[in-house]
């Protein structure tokens, strides 16, 4: 699938979003490496801190459909700015998908920027930092 292929799902399933606060409308879509495509969007709640951003919900879906691996994902908004992951989907997805994972990045005059995730956080907490030492 192409990124704009990719682009062209994630501003499907943008125009579902639900911004009654921000009015700052998300859509993602997200590749699997067997080629399979989820989608989310932001969902707003009056209690700011219980919104979930669209990069989530596209990987949610996609695990609780048993899909582990992934490729890309494209990210997209109504912003003339290049619109990012905030820093809880950045950490969500490196520890689902992984720091090889090629973020789209888009804005409203349909130009696009790839990165890796590894360059969107590059000094990532993990797994690794929870394992525990073991005792002599």
């Amino acid at each position: 699938m192409t990124n704009e292929e990719l682009i062209k799902r994630a501003k499907e399933v943008q125009k579902k979003a639900h911004a009654p606060y921000s009015k700052f409308r998300v859509g993602s879509a997200i590749l699997t490496d067997d080629g399979e495509v989820f989608t989310g969007c932001n969902i707003e709640n009056s209690s700011y801190s219980l919104t979930i951003c669209a990069e989530r919900v596209a990987i949610f879906k996609a695990y609780s459909e048993g899909k582990r691996k992934f490729k890309k994902i494209a990210i997209v908004s109504d912003s003339k700015n290049f619109i990012s992951p905030c820093g809880a989907c950045r950490q969500v997805l490196m520890d689902l998908a992984g720091p090889e994972l090629e973020v789209i990045l888009t804005n409203s005059m349909n130009e696009m920027k790839v990165v890796k995730l590894s360059e969107l956080l590059p000094l990532p907490f993990g797994s690794k930092n929870l394992k525990k030492k073991k005792r002599g």
